[in-house]
């Protein structure tokens, strides 16, 4: 049986904020058929996920304006436009952060995200205050579920991996660090975490 939980540690893309490449090229792109193509074959999510791993965006936006080059200047919009694709918080994810605080939880994350992307973003969501320590994986070159990011994490936050219970969307992410000995949580959408937060005994 599992022990208790001495801190929780968030992902935060679609657990505590929405991302949407989508949401900028809704506004850029009015066509819907050559939008959908678009984001299947130019900006998709792999192609942005070298960023995560630490590819600046300048390099990215550069080589891939030369592999499309009638779409460059929409390319080149991803990087000054690039806080569109986060359109608002998960709701009510930030109110569950808030009330671990409130009860003095430690609070970490591990992230996938890159560092041009996580220096606009950082400043925008004051949520992000109530972590002691944010493993970004743009900064480090390791990216989940890469168990080297886990055993990274486990080191900067200090508490063993079966005291922490770690929250990520992605199946394969939570799988990783179960693998590793945390605890989990598959996020799906706020009410179940809180539900599994209160049998935890970590809010009221």
């Amino acid at each position: 049986m599992a022990g208790p939980v001495k801190a929780v540690v968030f992902d935060i893309g679609r657990v505590l904020v929405q991302w949407r490449i989508a949401a900028l090229y809704e506004r850029l792109i009015d066509d819907p058929r050559r939008r959908d193509w678009f984001l299947a074959n130019v900006v998709t999510e792999q192609w942005h996920m070298q960023h995560d791993a630490g590819v600046p965006l300048a390099q990215m936006i550069a080589a891939r304006s030369a592999e499309f080059p009638d779409c460059a200047d929409l390319i080149a919009a991803y990087a000054p436009c690039w806080l569109e694709t986060v359109p608002a918080p998960v709701p009510g994810s930030g109110e569950l952060v808030e009330a671990l605080a409130h009860r003095d939880v430690p609070l970490y994350a591990i992230t996938n995200f890159g560092a041009d992307t996580w220096a606009m973003f950082r400043p925008t969501f004051a949520v992000l205050d109530h972590m002691r320590d944010i493993v970004v994986s743009g900064h480090e070159r390791l990216v989940k579920p890469d168990p080297a990011i886990y055993h990274l994490a486990a080191r900067r936050f200090g508490h063993a991996p079966a005291e922490m219970l770690f929250i990520d969307d992605s199946r394969a992410n939570v799988e990783s660090a179960a693998a590793l000995g945390w605890q989990v949580h598959h996020f799906t959408a706020a009410p179940a975490l809180a539900e599994d937060l209160r049998g935890r005994g970590l809010i009221d």
